[in-house]
């Protein structure tokens, strides 16, 4: 090696030459993927074209994907080892293509709803709009309905078709839009009081849609569940706490066994 290492060239010329770093040279040095050259008459690191060379291969193969932690054995290696070792790498790398096409494909789906939602739900929010629905009261339903999947995926299917069914349910549409109205009115208005009787009632009405999914033992930790689920957005809108807080109250007087916040 001597003999290529005359008139070498210094750390920075040859990491310069090689397309790399002065850090990552240093770095091959540490790890022993390339030999650090003895110190000259005048104190300075020289390296020679076989330094340079094993530099541009450790550089390739790390660019190609190779771990570091796996070239300096590759390049030890014979001709059938190396083929060998290579197609390990290409295999790994064609794994990691197709789960970063898939993670590309999710954030395209996340333009709608498919990525985060099933179906089912993904048509009630398609629904909405053609009931009177404004679209912010749409996209809070969306993020309600993610947060419960996420929260209490095992009564999500229970949840959808509550919605569904009281999306059929003209009186329950009306109170539902006329709730959402009632978010510019003073968290003291008296006529909260009566929307969350008729609410209580159309609920009630059809108290079989407020029945857990038969088979789902409750989490110690339902009611801060459901409290995140519940209470999404309320801190912009303090009427709607005020009016869920009253429903509640009624449905639990009802017997509805609805978890406390």
């Amino acid at each position: 090696m001597t003999g290529t290492r005359a008139g070498g060239v210094t750390i920075g010329q040859a990491a310069a030459f090689a397309g790399v770093t002065v850090k990552a040279v240093r770095h091959y040095h540490k790890l022993g993927l390339v030999e650090e050259p003895e110190r000259d008459g005048s104190g300075y690191r020289r390296y020679g074209s076989d330094d340079l060379l094993r530099l541009v291969q450790v550089r390739t193969l790390a660019a190609a994907g190779v771990p570091l932690a796996d070239v300096g054995e590759l390049l030890d290696a014979d001709s059938e080892r190396f083929a060998a070792a290579l197609t390990d790498v290409e295999q790994a790398l064609t794994e990691r293509i197709e789960e970063m096409i898939a993670r590309r494909d999710t954030l395209h789906r996340l333009t709608d709803d498919r990525a985060l939602l099933p179906d089912r739900a993904v048509a009630i929010l398609d629904r909405m709009p053609g009931l009177g629905f404004s679209p912010d009261y749409v996209a809070g339903q969306r993020e309600a309905l993610v947060l419960f999947r996420a929260l209490v995926p095992e009564g999500f299917d229970t949840f959808v078709t509550q919605l569904e069914h009281r999306l059929d349910d003209p009186e329950h549409v009306d109170l539902t839009q006329r709730s959402w109205d009632a978010l510019s009115w003073d968290p003291d208005d008296p006529r909260i009081e009566a929307l969350a009787t008729a609410l209580a009632e159309n609920l009630l009405a059809n108290r079989e849609l407020l029945t857990l999914p038969a088979g789902s033992p409750p989490k110690p930790d339902m009611a801060t569940r459901y409290g995140l689920v519940n209470s999404h957005g309320q801190d912009q809108w303090p009427t709607s706490a005020r009016l869920t807080a009253l429903v509640e109250e009624k449905l639990r007087a009802a017997g509805v066994p609805v978890p406390r916040q």
